[in-house]
């Protein structure tokens, strides 16, 4: 199965612009059995489904991560090209 290599995740924040977070897939699975996807940092980690399900995934202790208002397939085609 071919999986997309890039989200953006997207989090509401009250009282702000959207936060948005760029995340890669990774060589890992999560429990549902999709891929896991991370920021450059590896904070931000999330396994994404082939129907764009997001579970959120801790990274470290005493993180309680929100789940995003919506997770965008980003293109690997650089602009300006089809």
């Amino acid at each position: 199965m071919v999986h997309t290599e890039r989200y953006e995740l997207i989090f509401q924040m009250s009282g702000a612009a959207d936060d948005v977070v760029c995340v890669r897939i990774t060589d890992r699975l999560g429990a549902g059995g999709f891929p896991v996807y991370e920021d450059e940092t590896g904070i931000v980690r999330a396994e994404i489904s082939d129907r764009g399900e997001v579970r959120m995934l801790a990274s470290g202790g005493h993180q309680a991560p929100g789940a995003p208002l919506l997770a965008r397939p980003l293109s690997e085609d650089p602009p300006g090209t089809l």
